[in-house]
């Protein structure tokens, strides 16, 4: 039996599956707030745990030009403007060891982004927050060297860890799911997210940004709450063409109700069928 990651009333690791969702990077107050109520709604009715995540920074642009976000400062405001007022659980990424110390503030789970995972002293540093850690594998790495990430926060004396798969480096610009990895790192003892929308993504895929393939999102959910994901992470936006990051793999918010509820179908037929 793995571990389960409380997050307040929310069990991670439990039933049903957790939804984990929000835009790729803050565009903005007013936006951030709409899109953060909309979710909460939608989850709301169908009875679904909701953590909301955004960026206030993404480091790791293709091209300099591409756009971060409002900064750590400014990010982290609207993210706490988004829980006190939405009343929502948040999830945020760092990306250095300077940054936790603020973040921790304000973030419920601490999330190491997958170009990070191995980078020990930033494992360590989100560790020692004593919050809840999501790991995100590095599409470099074999989902059997997650447990050696995993040990690094570990070691911090924190065993609020999840991890996450998001798709494998196969060639360039190119990347794949091997729904293998799913039970391999739930033997790790912690719970497993799986990325459908990052695992869609084609890095450099347009030139000096991302591209992706968001018509193969929903299918990949739907595998990967079959082998057993305990949670399932989606960019949404209200309007994916116009989104200042990753807009080509976000899910337009719109669709994702009937989505949801047919993971929920999925989930059900699943723990009836290992009863």
């Amino acid at each position: 039996m793995g571990k389960k990651v409380r997050i307040g009333n929310i069990e991670i690791g439990g039933r049903p599956f957790v939804f984990i969702g929000g835009p790729c990077v803050i565009e903005g107050e007013e936006i951030t707030l709409r899109i953060a109520k909309e979710l909460k709604r939608i989850t709301e009715e169908l009875s679904i745990p909701f953590i909301f995540k955004s960026s206030y920074d993404k480091a790791n642009r293709t091209s300099i030009k591409g756009f971060r976000g409002p900064g750590l400062e400014e990010g982290l405001r609207i993210l706490k403007k988004v829980k006190e007022e939405i009343d929502v659980f948040v999830l945020t990424d760092v990306h250095s060891v300077e940054e936790v110390e603020k973040v921790k503030e304000v973030a419920d789970i601490i999330q190491v982004p997958a170009l990070l995972s191995r980078q020990t002293d930033l494992l360590i540093a989100c560790g020692k927050s004593k919050k809840a850690v999501n790991i995100k594998k590095g599409q470099f790495m074999s989902p059997y060297d997650m447990r050696y990430a995993i040990e690094k926060v570990e070691y911090a004396g924190n065993n609020s860890i999840i991890v996450t798969e998001r798709g494998t480096f196969f060639g360039y610009r190119n990347l794949v799911c091997d729904f293998r990895s799913i039970p391999i790192m739930k033997d790790f003892g912690y719970p497993v997210i799986f990325d459908a929308t990052h695992s869609v993504q084609i890095p450099g895929g347009m030139g000096d940004r991302s591209g992706g393939e968001r018509r193969f999102a929903f299918p990949l959910a739907r595998c990967a709450i079959a082998c057993g994901a305990d949670g399932i992470f989606m960019e949404v936006h209200e309007n994916p063409e116009k989104a200042l990051c990753d807009g080509e793999n976000s899910i337009p918010l719109k669709d994702l109700p009937e989505m949801l509820r047919v993971l929920k179908k999925i989930e059900e037929a699943v723990c009836i069928q290992k009863a």
